[in-house]
């Protein structure tokens, strides 16, 4: 009974893993799209909790959802252009 309930919890992680995968894609606002990808990268991470590998989804929350998540918010903060202002600055 255990394993069928395990089963179904790792098909709705993977659901919405990959609903946020598509989304990233599919985004046309770049902000969205990032925050999608961090969703999705924490979501990874869940599927490696699941399958027994603590390390690996712990690495993969510090490193990749902790730094390189925030580092690509930042970059798309910073170089984010004001749509319909009449500054040519």
């Amino acid at each position: 009974m255990t394993g069928i309930i395990e089963g179904a919890i790792f098909a709705i992680v993977a659901l919405v893993l990959i609903s946020f995968a598509i989304l990233t894609v599919v985004s046309r606002d770049i902000v969205r799209a990032a925050l999608a990808l961090v969703l999705a990268m924490f979501t990874v991470a869940a599927v490696y909790i699941m399958l027994n590998a603590q390390f690996l989804g712990i690495v993969q929350i510090l490193v990749y959802v902790g730094a390189i998540g925030v580092l690509i918010l930042f970059a798309v903060m910073l170089t984010k252009k004001n749509m319909g202002s009449d500054d040519d600055e």
